[in-house]
């Protein structure tokens, strides 16, 4: 027995001698750079992606480990000075490869109390001595090149591989070609890759190469955004990543070795934003009189990482939208992140008990009412507020965000006012809403508001049908308005993903 015993611990002691030596000797890959390495924390802030959050798909992590240390908003001489350097510094060891990308933020002040960033043009030994006025400290300035060398030797002196780029390209273009910065930073971290006989990737001119066949007018809204230059999407860092394995694998570091043939691309999975409602949400076939603000409201979306599923229904009440299985199809698509837009009303004060049995107990209370429906169902009716927190709440259940609204105004004035429902479904879903504690936004107001700045006259021209639907002009307005309303939301995440049109001057 002790034989077999000893054995045994013998045989653990080589399985775990041979783990702990695989496990030593799988080199890391650490990423330093800026923010179009890694925007934000990483994870799509605002939509914006860096090329580092995804060049681990164009390698074999079973046999190299990354760490993305790269931070937004930093230089050469910030991501030092702001200690972030010294941490992947020590961790370095032999074999290990260090990616280092800046050059964006160089180009800053110097000395001011909010970035203290930039670097002194060039790769010479020209120094600036000032009292920081972002740090409270005195420093020595030094040059772009300076500073990459730094990064440089010191990964060096651990035995680890250092391999420099140029900064991507901005979408910046000139008689459809992107503008290069082979005569700034993109020059200067090549002059110093040759000096340090190290490996330089070309990525700003081989990048724009890459956008250059594309095209500008498609590169913008799918590879950049209209808003942002200098940021690229999930799209565009994924190209860009591609570049980088491209290069790598042509090139004669030993890292080419790390680089997988065939790479498994897997872009972030969307959003879904569902819409619940009735007939002026709803899309209602090719009823050009009857068009609700769910069909024009993906037009105010970032539709690269959101859809729209607009699962409002023409007739429905809050009460028949449960009792038909509209709401139980929708709760069986939710996934956590989702977000669901809920807007009852209009057709709430219907007959409850007869006629087409969709009117529901008004208020906000547990009162019920026992309805013998003429198909020979019994139903319980409760009120419209129970019905809407329900949604609220096994919506959030699922994980999904509900944000709930008041219904859309009507085509009605007396007295010269747009006529609102303040004191019943308005009031109502207000309450719904506070009471699950979420956000709401009180439609029917703020759309009368704007019907009242423009008029009567203009307004009519919104309603070619009746007093209750819109036509594609005024659907239009009013999911301009859900998108104002949802992007005035500071604390709702469905604000990053509206995207609101600049107005022309």
């Amino acid at each position: 027995m002790k034989v077999i015993r000893l054995m045994a611990l013998l045989y653990i002691a080589v399985l775990f001698f041979n783990f702990t030596q695989k496990t030593e000797t799988k080199p890391t890959l650490f990423i330093v750079g800026d923010s179009t390495v890694k925007n934000g924390s990483g994870k799509g802030d605002g939509g914006l992606w860096g090329w580092g959050d995804f060049i681990g798909q164009f390698l074999d992590t079973t046999k190299v480990s990354i760490q993305n240390h790269a931070l937004g908003g930093t230089s050469s001489r910030s991501f030092q000075y702001k200690g972030l350097w010294e941490p992947v510094f020590k961790q370095l060891k032999k074999g290990d490869y260090v990616f280092i990308q800046f050059g964006h933020n160089d180009n800053g002040a110097i000395n001011d109390t909010t970035r203290a960033r930039g670097t002194i043009k060039g790769i010479g030994n020209e120094t600036e001595e000032i009292d920081n006025l972002l740090t409270h400290k005195h420093e020595i300035v030094h040059t772009y090149g300076w500073y990459i060398r730094k990064l440089v030797q010191d990964a060096k002196s651990k035995g680890a591989i250092p391999v420099i780029f140029s900064p991507i390209p901005r979408n910046d273009w000139k008689d459809g070609k992107v503008l290069r910065n082979n005569e700034s930073y993109g020059l200067w971290a090549k002059q110093i890759a040759e000096q340090e006989k190290v490996a330089f990737i070309d990525l700003n001119d081989k990048m724009s190469l890459e956008l250059e066949k594309i095209g500008e007018s498609k590169v913008m809204g799918t590879y950049f955004y209209e808003r942002d230059h200098t940021h690229t999407s999930a799209k565009g860092a994924v190209l860009s990543a591609s570049v980088i394995a491209a290069e790598l694998k042509k090139s004669n570091n030993s890292f080419s070795k790390y680089v997988v043939a065939n790479p498994k691309i897997k872009l972030p999975k969307k959003k879904k934003v569902f819409l619940i409602g009735d007939s002026t949400m709803a899309n209602n076939g090719n009823n050009e009189n009857a068009v609700g603000w769910g069909v024009a409201f993906p037009k105010f979306c970032d539709t690269t990482r959101i859809d729209v599923i607009n699962k409002a229904r023409g007739g429905r009440s809050s009460r028949t939208y449960e009792f038909e299985g509209l709401w139980k199809e929708v709760r069986d698509q939710l996934q956590p992140g989702n977000f669901v837009i809920i807007q009852f009303g209009h057709n709430d004060a219907g007959a409850v008990d007869k006629d087409k049995y969709r009117g529901s107990l008004k208020g906000n209370g547990t009162e019920t009412q026992i309805v013998n429906r003429a198909d020979s169902i019994k139903e319980t009716v409760r009120t419209f507020g129970s019905y809407i927190e329900r949604y609220i709440k096994e919506a959030k259940e699922k994980g999904a965000i509900p944000i709930v609204m008041s219904q859309t105004p009507r085509n009605e004035w007396p007295n010269d006012k747009v006529e609102l429902r303040e004191d019943s479904y308005n009031s109502w879903s207000k309450t719904a809403a506070e009471n699950q504690g979420v956000d709401f936004i009180d439609l029917n107001v703020i759309i009368a508001k704007k019907y009242e700045a423009l008029g009567k006259e203009k307004v009519k021209s919104f309603f070619p049908k009746d007093h209750t639907h819109t036509g594609l002009e005024g659907a239009t307005l009013n999911a301009l308005t859900v998108a104002e309303s949802i992007k005035s939301l500071k604390k709702c995440a469905l604000r990053d993903y509206i995207e609101i049109p600049k107005k022309k001057e």
